[in-house]
């Protein structure tokens, strides 16, 4: 994307080098105080940029993004964290809205067995413009749970549950039927932010995007799979390199997210039941960080193959590989592919007692601040991969299927595990380039590839 440099646009990359060009220096900048600026301060040649210098990363906020993306004129190694439009997956009503246009799309191009692989979100209402529709399902079907969110909030705040349209009536008046809880009360100081980020941060740059409060009406998944007899959602991380072509990555581990409370459906209003949010439960009474409401991916992968066995296991997680290629498919036309543009997302996965997968929200700031040294130790190797992905020192050569504890699933067309040329006959065993919840020996895959990368150095030098 080439953008004219003249007085409104600040420049920024400006060097003598090619985009290719091996670094020795990074200059990097971020406003996120947590376990990001450790990796980024730790990092080899890289250099901490404040305030107006120039910079070649930055790790910015989705405000900055909003404000400065269009007035920037970047050299072509420069690098940032988020796309322009990014909110076409991550806010929830337009997530939805993209997911129901491509599962028309897929039908109409491809058949309804095509479409059917779309059928991973639960049936969902933008309000109030989708009122009466809403209304018409609702009717449809009495004495099922709804939940309500916000479209454009973020940690828990503003969610509700509802058996009775009365509730909606009085959301509509804009007064919700009910007082706000301590809990909610205590949410009301944290910064709203349209990115559906899950980080803490309060800042003015992270408000409301629009004047009125869009919801969505949504289904709720009201057999959730239980460990325990508590409810749990996933929490994924999926790195986009590139929308055009999708070139797409998955990162091995992740972890499941407790609430703190047994659940039940008969006490819809008990925000501890139903929302898994850790900055929910932190302010339950008797939360105790150390008791753990985490489970790694891997745990969550071994516990489920000892109840239901490796097949079924398997069939859950190519289930969740194809929720990441669709989503991400179903944007790919609309998000603006800038060639120095990644994004990160945490994707939050709810599994029913049927073990099928569904799809509850993405986000583009996923938290990185972390709540227990083995959370600190997660994020800390998965923000390290995914800067030697970025690749500002320009070592990888481009082909690498595995980076750390990142596999290449998606290089605009799947990718396969195995070497060489993939059989995509309906005969062929094709297998995913995928291994979420599996082994992540990162450390000595990465020894390898960078002595592998060396060596090749040397005999091309």
């Amino acid at each position: 994307m080439s953008r004219p440099k003249n007085q409104n646009y600040k420049a920024y990359g400006s060097s003598k080098g090619k985009e290719r060009e091996q670094r020795t220096s990074v200059r990097f900048k971020t406003t996120f105080m947590n376990t990001l600026i450790d990796v980024l301060r730790h990092r080899p040649g890289w250099v901490e940029v404040k305030d107006e210098g120039e910079w070649d990363f930055y790790w910015c906020d989705i405000g900055w993004l909003r404000e400065n993306f269009d007035h920037t004129y970047m050299d072509e190694h420069v690098r940032i964290s988020h796309f322009r439009n990014h909110y076409e997956l991550t806010r929830k009503n337009y997530m939805v809205k993209n997911l129901k246009r491509f599962r028309k799309q897929l039908e109409r191009e491809a058949g309804k067995l095509e479409a059917a692989k779309c059928d991973f979100f639960p049936k969902t209402f933008e309000l109030p413009s989708e009122y009466h529709l809403f209304v018409e399902e609702f009717r449809k079907n009495p004495g099922i749970t709804w939940i309500m969110k916000p479209v454009a909030r973020s940690q828990g705040k503003g969610i509700f549950l509802f058996r009775r349209l009365k509730d909606i009536m009085d959301w509509r008046k804009g007064t919700a039927g009910k007082k706000p809880t301590s809990l909610e009360a205590q949410q009301a100081r944290g910064a709203v932010n349209p990115s559906g980020s899950h980080d803490s941060r309060s800042s003015d740059d992270q408000k409301e995007e629009i004047p009125v409060e869009n919801y969505v009406a949504q289904r709720y998944i009201e057999n959730p799979y239980l460990i325990g007899g508590r409810k749990f959602d996933l929490r994924v991380y999926v790195l986009v390199m590139s929308y055009i072509p999708l070139r797409a990555w998955l990162y091995r581990d992740g972890f499941a997210r407790f609430s703190n409370t047994r659940f039940t459906l008969n006490s819809i209003d008990d925000q501890y039941v139903h929302l898994t949010n850790v900055a929910v439960q932190k302010t339950s009474p008797d939360y105790h960080p150390k008791k753990g409401c985490k489970w790694m991916l891997q745990r969550f992968r071994q516990y489920l193959a000892s109840k239901h066995g490796p097949e079924a296991v398997e069939t859950l997680f190519s289930n969740m590989d194809n929720i990441f290629i669709k989503s991400l498919q179903s944007v790919q036309k609309v998000i603006i592919s800038d060639k120095h543009c990644f994004e990160l997302y945490g994707y939050d996965i709810l599994i029913d007692q049927d073990l099928k997968p569904w799809l509850l929200e993405v986000n583009a700031s996923p938290s990185l601040t972390a709540s227990s040294p083995e959370d600190y130790e997660l994020k800390a190797c998965l923000l390290e991969d995914t800067l030697h992905i970025v690749d500002m020192e320009a070592r990888l050569t481009g082909k690498e299927k595995r980076v750390g504890g990142f596999d290449l699933m998606w290089n605009d067309g799947p990718v396969s595990r195995e070497e060489g040329a993939p059989d995509l006959s309906e005969t062929g065993n094709f297998a995913t380039n995928t291994h979420l919840g599996c082994i992540n020996d990162r450390k000595a895959q990465l020894r390898q590839l960078f002595r592998s990368l060396q060596s090749q150095k040397k005999a091309s030098s």
